[in-house]
């Protein structure tokens, strides 16, 4: 095990002192600051097990717990320069995530990471996974798994189109534009009745 440097214990030393005389001048640690911060750190750590977190996200729950701004902004920062709080890292799990899982466009996931305080930069960077062929693709999966519910042909057109609309609010609710959500959505339903006439 290496062994600090004569200057380092020196330091350390002198440091020491200091904390024992009660004069902590920035040289060791400030105990007070440490003890404020210590259950804001254990609560944000718990909070960061669970799931990444935005920054404004972990701030927000932090303060909402009764903590003090001011000490809960210099946890945050804090973890941040640690590396366990790194928007853009969120951002870009975020997007992989709730695309390929949930099925959600581009537009959808931008407000999400909007709502969740992510800078414009780091939104932009993580949506980059996204692109045209990827969104129609999942809006395609999408559409087949609702369209699967149908169990028979619709008896007539008002029933077609009743099921029609389910297909595209599922679309819709997800983000995906207008021309997308009409164009995959009939083609699905159609393919999806020309399965049950065939059985």
């Amino acid at each position: 095990m290496p062994q600090p440097s004569p200057e380092k214990l020196e330091k350390l030393r002198r440091a020491l002192e200091a904390y024992e005389s009660g004069d902590v001048g920035g040289q060791l640690i400030d105990a007070e600051a440490e003890a404020a911060k210590a259950p804001v750190r254990s609560r944000a750590l718990g909070l960061l097990d669970q799931r990444a977190r935005s920054r404004k996200e972990l701030r927000d729950r932090l303060v909402a717990a009764d903590f003090e701004p001011e000490v809960v902004d210099t946890v945050v920062d804090d973890l941040a320069g640690a590396g366990l709080v790194d928007d853009e890292a969120f951002a870009k799990e975020w997007v992989r995530q709730r695309h390929a899982r949930r099925g959600k466009s581009a537009r959808a996931l931008n407000l999400e990471l909007k709502e969740k305080g992510v800078e414009a930069a780091d939104r932009a960077i993580a949506l980059e996974q996204v692109t045209e062929e990827s969104e129609e693709v999942v809006a395609r999966q999408v559409a087949e798994k609702k369209a699967r519910t149908l169990k028979r042909v619709p008896a007539d057109r008002h029933e077609r189109d009743k099921f029609l609309r389910r297909i595209v609010g599922t679309l819709a609710r997800r983000g995906y534009n207008q021309e997308l959500v009409m164009r995959i959505s009939i083609e699905v339903l159609d393919a999806r009745i020309a399965e049950l006439k065939a059985l």
